[in-house]
């Protein structure tokens, strides 16, 4: 039996403020990922087919999966954050359980156990075919850490300061 959705609570705007954030992301730009919905606790990312983010079988490279994923998780966490916060994940696994083959890849985060500093975020990976039908490529279970007035701060660090930007 499936455990119930946490209780969740968001402030006004959380939204706006993910969708900006993710926006200032040139990785997801880079692979082609695309932000296309925010509800409180849960987020969905499509990462379209296109030959530059494969593998050399054909399929999406398990690592373009695993970064769009990642940025699903986060965010869906950063949905129950409150404003001046934000979310660097602490560590995942990835499962990779069947080649991304489709039209595109649909990526959802969603948070499983909130809390103030750490919170934990399941996603899921769905290959989309041109017929709609889905298929399960891989699943996440993320750790996503709380920080504070760091937006924009990684732009003016030096080089060693940015080695640990994700931890």
């Amino acid at each position: 039996m499936p455990l119930p959705a946490p209780a969740l609570t968001t402030e006004p705007g959380f939204e706006q403020r993910v969708r900006d954030s993710f926006g200032r992301q040139p990785a997801m730009t880079l692979i082609g990922a695309q932000l296309v919905r925010v509800v409180p606790g849960e987020v969905e990312v499509v990462l379209p087919y296109r030959r530059e983010i494969t593998q050399q079988h054909g399929f999406v490279h398990a690592g373009m999966i695993g970064a769009a994923l990642d940025s699903a998780c986060g965010y869906a966490a950063l949905t129950v954050m409150p404003a001046g916060t934000g979310i660097l994940t602490v560590e995942y696994k990835l499962n990779c359980l069947a080649p991304g083959v489709g039209e595109r890849i649909r990526l959802v985060g969603r948070v499983r156990k909130p809390g103030r500093t750490i919170l934990l975020v399941e996603g899921e990976a769905l290959a989309v075919a041109a017929d709609g039908a889905e298929r399960l490529v891989a699943t996440m279970t993320a750790t996503e850490m709380t920080i504070r007035g760091r937006d924009g701060e990684i732009g003016r660090a030096s080089c060693r300061e940015r080695v640990y930007a994700c931890v």
